[in-house]
């Protein structure tokens, strides 16, 4: 038997979730797993330049956050992925920074990929809910 998910879905981002048939965000004993978000318009398209879909990307996964009543200050694990690291790397590096916070970090891997489709740019985290 499937226990019902304790789902959490940020205002005006429903068509990828429902198109692809995935959870946005699932609260579980205290924690916060967030889907990989990447940089999509409200439409679902990617936006072209790099630097905006990065940002997009962490608005969109600060809106989930917020709607658990959590931010990124709560993330106690990061995964980025991206293609074509070897050129892309630092660029999306100067971006993130703009969102990381202050020390101490969450811990965070980044990984190359080959295909993310049709973006550059997805990341995913776990939050320690607050109490």
């Amino acid at each position: 038997m499937n226990p019902k998910r304790d789902v959490v879905f940020p205002a005006d981002r429903h068509a990828l979730y429902e198109l692809h048939r995935y959870s946005p965000a699932v609260r579980s004993n205290g924690f916060l797993f967030v889907s990989g978000q990447v940089g999509s318009r409200k439409d679902g398209s990617p936006e072209p330049v790099l630097e905006e879909q990065v940002r997009l990307a962490f608005s969109n996964l600060n809106a989930i956050l917020a709607a658990a009543g959590s931010s990124f200050d709560d993330v106690v694990d990061t995964t980025i992925f991206m293609v074509n690291p070897h050129s892309r790397f630092e660029t999306i590096w100067e971006v993130a920074a703009e969102y990381w916070g202050e020390a101490p970090y969450s811990t965070a891997t980044a990984i190359g990929v080959t295909w993310l489709a049709g973006f550059d740019f997805e990341i995913k985290v776990i939050a320690k809910l607050p109490e």
